[in-house]
């Protein structure tokens, strides 16, 4: 019987790749419940897993075995536009590498998926306008991507990813790209969403500055989670692996 409060499980999931002669495993044996509110982080080096393991609770990829669930909904059954739909609806996504689109502003940015739910222009607009407020940026709407500083570029993808009220937001290596004040202020957004709006954020990151945010630690390493740790039990260790690769 799962948690009352469990929003994303993952069962068994496996993730292989046939190169050639050789079988190479991303993922083994994936067990992992995220629950509703929480700050996951997923941590580990470089092609560790934690980015395949994102892109599964995503809905980005599909696993060779097992199976992902959303609020009781398993991804791995729905269709080609069913995901598209439950993706655009249910989750907000955050890259490392931003993803705006370059010719437009960042209302527009923020805006477009909304449009996609099929609501009226003025609509979309407005609530891209309350989002970007939301993240600092109230003063910088009609601002292509590249009149924005890296940090303020991230913020716009905040922006797009809270646009259609999430239950979940995913973010890979957010601060990957950035200096250390303004990716202390990207985390300091993610957890208040968490924090004051009850959203669910997973993060893929090898960022550690992100432990002193995140409510668990899932360290994964070859493919495996290797242990998933609470953030008191972490305290004492922040000051001593703070900048560790």
């Amino acid at each position: 019987m799962k948690d009352k409060d469990t929003i994303i499980s993952v069962e068994g999931v496996n993730k292989q790749f046939n190169l050639q002669a050789n079988t190479v495993y991303a993922l083994k044996d994936i067990f992992l419940d995220v629950f509703q509110g929480e700050y996951l982080s997923v941590m580990g080096p470089s092609g560790s897993g934690k980015s395949t393991l994102f892109n599964m609770i995503g809905a980005l990829d599909k696993p060779t075995s097992g199976a992902v669930s959303i609020k009781d909904v398993s991804l791995t059954s729905l269709t080609s536009s069913q995901l598209s739909y439950f993706r655009n609806n249910y989750i907000g996504y955050v890259f490392q590498t931003f993803n705006l689109l370059p010719a437009m502003s960042a209302l527009h940015n923020v805006s477009l998926p909304i449009l996609l739910t099929g609501v009226s222009q003025k609509e979309a607009e407005n609530r891209a306008k309350e989002v970007l407020d939301q993240v600092g940026l109230g003063d910088r709407t009609h601002h292509r991507p590249d009149e924005l500083s890296g940090g303020q570029q991230q913020r716009v993808a905040i922006a797009r990813a809270l646009a259609n009220e999430p239950m979940i937001i995913l973010a890979d290596e957010p601060t990957a790209n950035l200096d250390l004040k303004t990716g202390e202020q990207i985390i300091e957004i993610l957890s208040s969403l968490s924090r004051e709006k009850g959203v669910t954020i997973v993060t893929a990151t090898h960022d550690h500055k992100m432990l002193a945010s995140s409510d668990r630690v899932v360290w994964i390493s070859d493919g495996k989670i290797a242990r998933v740790e609470k953030r008191e039990d972490l305290n004492i260790k922040i000051g001593s692996i703070d900048g560790e690769e």
